[in-house]
């Protein structure tokens, strides 16, 4: 009988070759494509047939597929280069320099991505000598890079290249020169400032690098800094060609350098130019060319999309004149940083103290004229609300429904209201050093969400924001005064300076808050010291079932870890956590 059984409910079953063509090459689009060509095509003459389709060989994506090999990438070009149309081996470490020479089969390649894969100038020349339709190119430019060994034919492939993405490892212009058409140029500027042998290095150029970059049809330039003068000297070099002649077209430009980098005559003249002849959609300046300078009130934009002021000091006031233009509408704008403007919700920054309330009638205005946005950075800085709920700055920011990652100090998010009726609490009393230890008195944390709720602070503002914000993808709560042991792309800072007084009131209640956010991917927390079991943390990993990246520094006392037994239980529940640190 179960025999007879199973049979039977085997015949009434749907074969996976039953589905239709489109079901099944959606199925399909999730399977590394190595897999597809080399494996999944050989079990049937149908998905032979499908597996071969355009709409999964038209992209293949090689990047962090750690099952490839040479003779792999060998066989998968040979079976469908020319039907492959971009090609991303981003940051294959991992396969031999030799590999990149089976990339010629691609006939057909319109995008190509290289980044972080090693190949000499002789190898790069003979491949894109065959890649006569290439649009877009990635590649890195490491020491020993000549120019002057690419072809001819290698040269004209280059001449109608629209968008490159270079990251330099050495003094050079790299193929820029050659890139006559380009549209779009992303550089990332990673030269040491010494030798492996510990000499130091200058910022001139190798020798035959003569020739100079063509801009005429620019429309994106943006440049990325690694710390170090020798990056500073060299990206002068590539902002004096554009100070001679702006192009008309150019709609954004973008630079972020770490710490101090000086402006110079050649980027004021550039500037200057800017200012008379373009209107742009996205801008970033490093600090030291904004600061002081009336540049904002001459510069014109045209729909601006994105704007980055970061550590600039840029006052509330100027805010709303020069870049809101008195409360203009910029319903274009999607992506706003002020990161580290201590002074831009203020409207003065004079006789101003960082720690000062904010004016929100200026967050008012900012909110009211930007509704669109989808990206706001307020972090860095002592943004503390009054005593009215009305006008507290998670209040007003609650009005823009549209917002998919939000940054804020800890400090901002303290309910004033609330605090007042609150007692101190004892764990402030305790010196937060590295100090002797100090036995205290700490809850443990409830197992479930019933015995949680009680504990809820439901009322306050940031439960309110958090509510109110429920397709945020990314959110950054992190303590103003906090600074990262090992920044990327910014200067160390050795000395820790102590919380903010008002974030002394954040604690798991608030954390707990964060689990409203259904479809959130990446949550940074730092610098707050109120965390007594990390309770909200489990409300979080049973609530936020898409967090992809969890990133937590400096929960609670200085030197004392009380969390980790609720962070255990968190991680139980993160079924699709990528990235922890």
């Amino acid at each position: 009988e179960i025999i007879s059984g199973e049979s039977e409910e085997e015949s009434n079953g749907i074969n996976l070759m039953e589905f239709s063509d489109e079901i099944l090459l959606h199925i399909l689009s999730y399977v590394p494509c190595t897999d597809l060509v080399l494996n999944v095509r050989r079990t049937c003459r149908k998905l032979a047939m499908l597996c071969l389709d355009k709409s999964l060989t038209h992209t293949v994506l090689l990047q962090k597929d750690y099952k490839v090999n040479k003779d792999k990438v060998k066989q998968l070009m040979r079976d469908i280069g020319k039907e492959i149309y971009q090609l991303n081996m981003a940051g294959c470490y991992w396969l031999p320099s030799s590999t990149i020479d089976h990339v010629t089969r691609c006939k057909n390649l319109v995008k190509l991505n290289l980044s972080g894969c090693h190949i000499t100038s002789l190898r790069l020349s003979k491949m894109l000598s065959t890649l006569q339709h290439l649009r877009s190119l990635a590649i890195d430019v490491n020491p020993g890079f000549d120019a002057s060994q690419l072809s001819s034919e290698c040269k004209a492939t280059l001449s109608r290249v629209l968008e490159l993405k270079q990251t330099l490892y050495t003094p050079s212009y790299g193929v820029v020169p050659c890139c006559t058409s380009l549209e779009k140029l992303l550089l990332y500027f990673e030269i040491l400032d010494r030798s492996r042998e510990g000499f130091m290095l200058s910022g001139q150029l190798m020798v035959g690098e003569s020739n100079v970059p063509h801009y005429q049809n620019l429309r994106v330039f943006y440049a990325r800094l690694a710390p170090g003068y020798v990056n500073q000297e060299v990206v002068r070099l590539y902002l004096a060609v554009l100070s001679d002649r702006t192009p008309e077209n150019l709609h954004a430009f973008l630079i972020s350098a770490p710490g101090s980098f000086a402006e110079t005559g050649a980027t004021k003249n550039l500037l200057d130019s800017m200012a008379r002849n373009v209107r742009l959609d996205a801008l970033q300046l490093p600090k030291a060319w904004i600061n002081g300078s009336g540049l904002l009130q001459h510069l014109k934009f045209n729909n601006p999309f994105y704007f980055s002021f970061s550590r600039c000091t840029l006052s509330g006031g100027h805010l709303i004149q020069r870049v809101i233009n008195g409360g203009k509408d910029l319903k274009s704008l999607t992506s706003l940083n002020l990161s580290g403007c201590v002074h831009c919700l203020a409207p003065e920054s004079l006789f101003r103290k960082a720690e000062d309330d904010i004016d929100s009638s200026i967050l008012e205005s900012l909110v009211v004229s930007c509704c669109n946005l989808r990206h706001l950075n307020l972090s860095a800085a002592h943004h503390h609300s009054s005593e009215s709920i009305a006008n507290h700055l998670c209040q007003l920011l609650s009005r823009l429904k549209h917002l998919l990652s939000l940054a804020l100090p800890v400090c901002s998010i303290t309910d004033i209201a609330a605090n007042v009726e609150k007692p101190p609490m004892a764990s402030n009393l305790v010196p937060q050093t590295f100090g002797r230890k100090v036995r205290i008195g700490i809850q443990t944390y409830p197992r479930n969400l019933a015995d949680q709720a009680n504990q809820k602070i439901e009322s306050s503002v940031f439960w309110a924001l958090m509510g109110s914000l429920r397709f945020l993808e990314t959110l950054e709560i992190i303590g103003s005064s906090f600074s990262s042991a090992m920044p990327r792309n910014e200067p160390a800072i050795r000395n820790s300076l102590p919380p903010c007084v008002r974030a002394q009131s954040v604690g798991d209640s608030e954390v707990a808050a964060i689990s409203q956010l259904t479809y959130l991917q990446s949550l940074t927390l730092a610098q707050l010291p109120n965390i007594l079991t990390g309770s909200g943390l489990i409300n979080i990993g049973l609530q936020c079932q898409h967090l992809r990246t969890l990133s937590l520094a400096n929960l609670g006392m200085m030197g004392k870890v009380v969390y980790m037994s609720a962070l255990m239980d968190m991680l139980k529940h993160c079924k699709c956590l990528r990235d922890l640190r």
